[in-house]
């Protein structure tokens, strides 16, 4: 049977869901080698077991940026589109595939597609309300192939959380806590990553005026643990170095300017510190991500969003890579939204999508 038919297909630990590298040398030193391009570093060799991509929102970008994807990479990474076949642009040639395995032959000639029927055409720009439950279901049939083995990691295109929301009551804040839900899993950290930084938000999608109520000793405590275990676990860092920022102008200042930082952060550090982990912190976050400091640490986990982010935008505003931590499959994201206002110019840079797609074909080999 070609492509997948859209009915539940035992979604991991859910059957409720039917909608829908800094070696280990010396670190202080400012001569030390910077964070390894994971992300963007050529292959030994391609992978036996293709990725998975996820179609996202078929308003958005997506759909271009996959066939610029493979027009870039074509048989050097393979990889397969989970999705309505019509609702590709068709500037490159795809072929329908039956299986995911059949991928790694179909690659260097055409953009592989694992066909997930959906209603209606695409329309760039504007989301339709009979494409939702098809988008979530990419999803979950994404995350079913990744856990039983026929798809090396998963990578999800971006969607558009109020279209779902309102087409198929997708009641999730995001990807994230879905693909968790799907997974089984309570504890996840949102990573960006790029060849040139890591970070990680303790607190995400909050107001800043509640960040100081949010951040909890339990809450820290977890995101640098799952962040240490991802760093040696998926990233192959023996022995990661974190830096962790205070929340407060100056890391508090010695209490002057708000005291989170010696009261929660800093205990937390010591906790953890006895227990072996190598941290730096609680540091002023303004000093925090020069070309010397970066070279002194492996990732840096900040107190809220913004004090993450910025920096690596910054630095890697097209090249910067979701990746979920604490999932039991490597599953990385571009880090961008929908850009319904440039779906179907032809305008989409695909770099993002790229990085994406490199960076879990290398974590996934580890």
């Amino acid at each position: 049977m070609s492509g997948v038919e859209n009915t539940s297909a035992g979604v991991l630990n859910d059957p409720e869901v039917t909608e829908n590298t800094v070696t280990d040398q010396d670190k202080t030193s400012p001569d030390a080698s910077a964070v390894p391009d994971v992300a963007n570093a050529t292959l030994d060799k391609a992978p036996t077991v293709p990725v998975a991509v996820s179609c996202g929102e078929p308003a958005g970008i997506g759909p271009e940026l996959i066939e610029s994807a493979w027009e870039s990479l074509r048989g050097d990474l393979p990889f397969f589109w989970i999705g309505e076949p019509s609702h590709l642009p068709g500037r490159v040639p795809h072929e329908l595939i039956s299986e995911p395995a059949e991928a790694v032959a179909v690659s260097g000639r055409a953009l592989p597609v694992l066909s997930l029927p959906m209603p209606g055409p695409r329309v760039p720009g504007t989301p339709q309300a009979n494409h939702a439950a098809g988008v979530i279901r990419a999803i979950e049939v994404g995350v079913e192939l990744v856990h039983t083995g026929q798809a090396a990691a998963l990578c999800t295109l971006p969607i558009h959380k109020q279209a779902l929301a309102e087409g198929a009551d997708f009641a999730y804040p995001g990807h994230t806590e879905f693909l968790a839900h799907l997974a089984g899993v309570d504890d996840v950290v949102m990573m960006l990553a790029s060849d040139r930084l890591r970070v990680v938000p303790a607190t995400i999608h909050i107001p800043l005026s509640d960040v100081p109520k949010a951040l909890t000793a339990e809450l820290l405590e977890e995101r640098i643990r799952i962040t240490h275990r991802a760093l040696v676990e998926q990233f192959g860092i023996a022995h990661p170095v974190i830096a962790v920022s205070g929340l407060n102008p100056h890391a508090g200042e010695g209490g002057r300017m708000g005291h989170e930082d010696s009261a929660l952060i800093a205990p937390v550090l010591q906790k953890l510190r006895d227990e072996g982990l190598n941290l730096n912190g609680p540091l002023p976050a303004d000093t925090m991500f020069h070309d010397r400091a970066r070279a002194g640490y492996d990732a840096a986990v900040c107190m809220y969003h913004d004090q993450a982010l910025i920096p690596i935008k910054t630095l890697d505003f097209d090249e910067g890579v979701n990746v979920t931590l604490g999932l039991p499959f490597i599953r990385t994201s571009p880090d961008h939204g929908t850009a319904f206002d440039i779906a179907g110019a032809g305008l989409a840079n695909p770099s993002s999508t790229l990085a994406a797609l490199r960076m879990a074909a290398r974590l996934a080999r580890r």
